[in-house]
């Protein structure tokens, strides 16, 4: 028997606004040809101005090479989504609200004839009251494993504990948990005891000069006047975050898993 070929994932974080997008129309076809990445998936929660994504920008991402679509609390923030969530299986919103939000949680997606599962949750530490993670994930997981072990998680969270709690409930069971939501790189990256790699933050493909993808100035004047600011994605150059992870198809154990921190834009 020859030696397997592993499957790889590229995964990134939160694509933020403008800087967040171009960055990604001009670096993703780089990341892809340089990690030969089988699939690609991004949180695309902040991608329209900071806040929620369009119908358009969904249309692009997959037109760039994106494959699954994820995203977080922020997913709302737009009604013309709604009817977009019902109809795009591969634009995901956090599988643990209420079975009456639209849209779909998790997805499975065929290629190079590896089938792939992606899963969204969402913490519930600092953030909305909504289903438990735990549970719902868990159920998700074992229902998915029917059709096959590899499957992939971004948990959309505030809390460092709960996202590797989260991680350490579903080793072996899952080939990768990538939290998301922080706009903060974490460098925790690794592989957990029963073959499911992990990180806690993979950071946010967004502007460099920031603070966390918003507008310095407008940051320290809230900070400094304890006023509810609208926050404005900040103009400037900017860079992808995410990881690339390699999966065994036949077992869905992640073989390894690299941070990435590249900048790429105007």
């Amino acid at each position: 028997m020859g030696k397997e070929r592993l499957l790889v994932a590229l995964l990134l974080g939160d694509i933020c606004g403008k800087p967040g997008c171009r960055a990604l129309f001009l670096g993703l076809p780089q990341l892809i040809k340089r990690t030969r990445a089988d699939i690609v998936v991004v949180n695309g929660e902040n991608a329209a101005d900071g806040l929620g994504i369009t119908e358009e920008l969904t249309r692009q991402f997959f037109s760039m090479g994106v494959q699954v679509i994820t995203s977080g609390n922020h997913i709302w923030h737009r009604e013309d989504i709604l009817p977009v969530l019902e109809k795009e299986s591969r634009l995901l919103r956090p599988a643990n609200y209420p079975s009456e939000a639209p849209g779909n949680g998790f997805t499975v997606y065929e290629v190079a004839g590896i089938k792939v599962a992606v899963v969204n949750l969402q913490g519930r530490i600092q953030m909305g009251a909504i289903d438990c993670p735990f549970h719902v994930g868990a159920s998700i997981v074992d229902k998915l494993r029917r059709q096959t072990p590899v499957i992939i998680v971004d948990f959309h969270a505030e809390s460092p504990e709960e996202k590797e709690a989260l991680a350490f409930h579903l080793d072996g069971k899952i080939s990768l948990l990538v939290g998301t939501h922080t706009h903060v790189q974490t460098a925790d990256e690794k592989i957990l005891s029963k073959g499911t790699a992990y990180i806690t933050d993979m950071g946010m493909s967004g502007p460099l000069d920031s603070v966390i993808g918003s507008s310095s100035q407008i940051a320290i004047e809230r900070q400094l006047t304890q006023m509810p600011l609208r926050n404005v994605v900040s103009e400037s150059p900017a860079y992808l975050q995410g990881v690339v992870c390699t999966i065994s198809p036949s077992t869905g154990k992640a073989m390894s898993i690299e941070r990435i921190s590249e900048q790429f834009g105007f």
